[in-house]
């Protein structure tokens, strides 16, 4: 991609106007389960077919009951997979990790009751212009052009006050008939989020710095939860449950069901990730990926002459998850890596998955540890706010493979010189 100054930063985002394009409706979501011989233009990602993947990923399965333990050997284990897996492709598998296995089975009941609801009634939670949360059919209400083929319920989840949101959340918008749900997704978030400290701990000690760094800084953290459902497709060679991106947030907690569908773009090829009852996928987003050449800093202690390469982005999920994918570059100084990846449908069964996205406290300013630049010798990523690029990818920027090149510039050219 031509990144001189005369390269749009900012297009147009591609909104849907149902007047214009008269075919799907950002409130209708019935076109995904319509038995028909072809699916419309706006789920056809490339004529040609989008290719399927053949061999399988082999990413580490690390075993955190060690850590959990105290371990150090085992510990030192753990970090020393999560290590050689982040600075290959930033995908690994968790085992022994914490979640209590039937929490994980009535989240997915739960979620399967929501998506079989009627629309009428899915569309109580309709997610709102502008806003990040609720029911969203296809992104429809976003974009009009290479839609995912799924359903998706969004909520967010922090513990930084004494009201319990996600509970609130399904509350305020479902009504009381859901407390249940609502006490089950806010119970699945708080386990989410203490796997995710444990990871950053891991992280830190992968990389040799202080391991408390990054689980200070995801402390108070304001994370994203996601249940997708994607229905059996007619054209699953024309289609995506989600399109090829790489996740903007920092951490990503997933966990599939059986029928698979997650790919990875490691060494030019698609890879399946094979599902696992006892795992969590964990993939590290843009927080935690490579280097910027205009950005090189030089340090005191034993300046690299490594040749910096810019960074690849796509978005998190479509959603309005299109905003992250800067900080797993940034924080880890451009040593680890966030893949390209993708979500494809099936023509006979339906697949689901509960996604949790780890991402800092919107104010905080995204910055790797000083140590860890001084030893590297370069200083690889401007500092920004988290606010910044969910504002770039909200209102300016479909997420796609330069999302974070162009936000960098649209950063720069807009904020006063002393922003951070």
């Amino acid at each position: 991609m031509d990144l001189s100054s005369s390269t749009l930063l900012c297009p147009p985002l591609e909104f849907t106007d149902k007047k214009e394009h008269g075919v799907i409706s950002p409130s209708d979501s019935s076109f995904l389960k319509k038995q028909q011989p072809t699916i419309p233009m706006e789920f056809i990602w490339v004529k040609e077919g989008v290719g399927h993947a053949h061999e399988e990923l082999r990413e580490p399965v690390v075993d955190l009951e060690g850590f959990f333990q105290g371990d150090e050997v085992a510990t030192q284990h753990a970090a020393m997979l999560i290590r050689a897996a982040c600075l290959n492709h930033g995908f690994f598998q968790v085992i022994n990790h914490g979640v209590d296995s039937h929490l994980i089975t009535v989240a997915y009941d739960h979620m399967e009751a929501f998506f079989k609801l009627p629309l009428s009634k899915k569309l109580r939670a309709q997610r709102k212009p502008g806003c990040l949360w609720g029911y969203s059919g296809a992104h429809a209400d976003r974009f009009s052009l290479k839609l995912p083929w799924k359903e998706t319920l969004s909520f967010g989840f922090h513990d930084n006050g004494p009201e319990p949101v996600v509970e609130d959340f399904f509350k305020s918008t479902l009504g009381q008939e859901f407390d249940q749900t609502g006490l089950v997704y806010q119970k699945y978030c708080e386990a989410m989020k203490e796997l995710s400290l444990a990871l950053m701990e891991l992280l830190a000690i992968s990389l040799g710095v202080d391991r408390s760094h990054y689980r200070e800084f995801f402390k108070e953290g304001n994370s994203i939860m996601r249940c997708n459902y994607y229905p059996p497709c007619q054209e699953p060679g024309l289609a995506f449950g989600t399109g090829p991106h790489c996740d903007p947030t920092s951490l990503t907690i997933l966990h599939q069901d059986q029928v698979g569908g997650l790919e990875v773009y490691v060494n030019n090829k698609w890879r399946t990730v094979r599902p696992r009852r006892d795992a969590l996928v964990i993939n590290l987003g843009d927080t935690f990926k490579e280097a910027f050449p205009q950005f090189i800093v030089e340090c005191d202690v034993n300046p690299l002459k490594e040749e910096c390469v810019y960074v690849s982005s796509i978005v998190c999920c479509e959603i309005n998850l299109d905003h992250s994918r800067a900080h797993s570059q940034a924080l880890s100084n451009g040593r680890y890596k966030s893949c390209l990846h993708r979500a494809v449908v099936n023509r006979y069964k339906e697949r689901r998955s509960l996604v949790f996205f780890v991402c800092p406290r919107e104010d905080k300013v995204v910055t790797p540890p000083e140590d860890l630049v001084c030893r590297e010798g370069t200083r690889k990523y401007p500092d920004f706010k988290w606010s910044d690029l969910l504002e770039f990818t909200q209102k300016y920027y479909r997420a796609d493979d330069a999302t974070l090149q162009n936000f960098t510039k649209w950063l720069l050219s807009s904020k006063p010189p002393n922003h951070h």
